[in-house]
């Protein structure tokens, strides 16, 4: 196989460029979004954008050589393509690295670098905004300044996963992928402060779980059919808890997630109308909030080991 061929490290590169490169406000940081679709001239197969700026994205792009300029996100990827050799400058550093599945890409916002990777790329992307990661540390109760480090393809197979598992979830508009992508937004944060900050950030255990009459409240909730009533932020509001040990404190009580929770109970209410009525196998998807046929059977069968419908003759 031959070697991509990869720009010389000792090139100047031009001064426009260069000026682009340090942290100076030549111009308003654009949106992560927006500054990827310029620069990767496409659309993104997916994306999810939240009302709060977090959005995460899964891009399959063509060979890149350009320069991205400021954002006013930091953005994570999480590489899943072919292994390639690839080089990233930013001012008058270069850093020369491998893509390969397991690595993640930092890029804190506000920073800008010039991105050379010779073949096509398959990866996933999360829009974090400064104000989410301040409100994740402040939760968590840790002092530690927050500064992203720049990563360039640096392996971390943790955050890689965490990312990559989102890709299913990014054109679900019910309430167990939108509460799914927020606890995984709240998760890779606090992954991203203990393991990509100048100071990792070290998290003390929760002890505890919630008060019985607030766990009740937040499994009404979670049972309810308003995809208000079971957003993250609604469900930490009522027990009077941050998101962050909101989370925590559910997980010890239950043993579950709550968003593991709320799909093991809508697994649980498919068996029932599988078992007990004549509603098709679609009909039962739609009615529990899954975005397709495909995702709820594939969900369905994680739990019992079986699709729908082999489920419902062998329960008849």
């Amino acid at each position: 196989m031959s070697k991509p061929n990869l720009r010389d490290p000792s090139e100047d590169l031009p001064v426009a460029s260069d000026a682009r490169q340090r942290r100076l406000p030549i111009a308003e940081p654009r949106p992560a979004d927006v500054e990827m679709a310029r620069v990767l001239r496409t659309a993104p197969s997916r994306m999810a954008l939240d009302s709060s700026g977090i959005g995460i994205a899964h891009w399959k792009h063509e060979p890149l050589h350009d320069v991205v300029e400021p954002m006013s996100h930091h953005v994570i990827m999480a590489y899943n393509g072919s292994i390639q050799r690839m080089e990233r400058r930013s001012g008058r550093s270069v850093a020369i690295g491998t893509f390969r599945p397991g690595v993640v890409i930092v890029i804190p916002e506000g920073s800008t670098s010039r991105w050379d990777i010779p073949k096509p790329v398959d990866v996933v992307q999360l829009y974090l905004p400064h104000t989410t990661l301040e409100r994740v540390a402040d939760e968590a109760g840790t002092a530690t300044s927050i500064e992203l480090l720049e990563r360039t393809a640096h392996p971390d197979p943790i955050t890689s996963r965490l990312l990559l598992s989102a890709a299913d979830v990014l054109e679900g508009n019910g309430a167990l992928d939108k509460l799914f992508r927020h606890q995984l937004t709240d998760l890779l944060a606090t992954r991203i402060l203990a393991a990509h900050t100048g100071s990792p950030t070290a998290f003390q255990p929760t002890m505890g779980g919630l008060p019985p009459k607030v766990l009740l409240r937040a499994i009404e909730r979670l049972r309810s059919d308003s995809d208000a009533d079971v957003s993250l932020a609604a469900l930490a509001s009522d027990a009077c808890l941050s998101r962050f040990h909101f989370c925590r404190a559910f997980k010890e009580s239950t043993g579950l997630s709550p968003h593991a929770w709320l799909r093991q109970h809508r697994l649980e209410q498919a068996m029932k109308m599988l078992r007990d009525t004549d509603a098709s196998v679609v009909s039962v998807a739609a009615a529990l909030g899954y975005a397709s046929q495909t995702a709820f059977a594939a969900a369905f069968r994680k739990l019992t080991g079986e699709t729908p419908s082999d489920w419902r003759r062998r329960m008849r």
